[in-house]
């Protein structure tokens, strides 16, 4: 458990994410930040206004874990449950930061958890994310514009200490169940520009 380090001097984002991480462990849930906390420990970091992460919930599981989240946090819209339960993203608000909640439970999602590790962004204050590897195959998958700016940001960064194996082998089953193996090469195509 993070120690109570007064959080006065942080930043918005992590104040929320640090009490969102607290909460989590201390209900045992299995989670990792997926999004701007990541970004800030394996890229150049950018400001975002949300905190996202995505916690694992088992198919069918759904329910009891959206309820509890809107236990313990505020949601966004009137009808966040339902939302929540058709697209398995909860979206809530910790003060005037939003938190995005993916509901995980595809494989992938699991290895990513499993494979995250904490990072301290201040002193006390330790997050957990997903590890660069997962990041890409995250933002690689989502393929919206920015994420491919962050995509060539971290593989600015973080070059070659990449593990390939990991991002490939998880990111080809993705993007053939999405129908769109041509993210693949788009993601290749910037490892041979930034990491060769």
């Amino acid at each position: 458990m993070v120690s109570e380090t007064p959080a006065g001097f942080l930043a918005p984002q992590i104040q929320a994410a640090w009490h969102v991480e607290r909460l989590l462990e201390g209900d045992l849930r299995k989670f990792c930040f997926i999004g701007g906390m990541a970004l800030f420990r394996w890229s150049e970091p950018r400001l975002t206004r949300d905190v996202d992460l995505t916690i694992l919930c088992p198919f069918g599981d759904e329910e009891e874990t959206i309820d509890w989240l809107l236990t313990a946090l505020e949601p966004r819209l009137s009808d966040t449950r339902e939302y929540a339960l058709r697209h398995r993203v909860v979206l809530l608000k910790y003060g005037s930061i939003d938190v995005d909640i993916s509901l995980g439970a595809i494989d992938f999602e699991h290895r990513a958890v499993a494979r995250a590790t904490k990072h301290l962004y201040a002193p006390g204050i330790a997050l957990t994310t997903c590890s660069a590897e997962d990041l890409v195959v995250f933002k690689t998958f989502a393929a919206r514009g920015q994420d491919w700016v962050d995509v060539e940001s971290i593989l600015k960064r973080q070059g070659a200490k990449l593990d390939w194996r990991i991002i490939e082998s998880e990111l080809k089953p993705l993007v053939e169940l999405k129908e769109q193996p041509e993210l693949l090469d788009r993601l290749l195509s910037l490892r041979k520009q930034y990491t060769l």
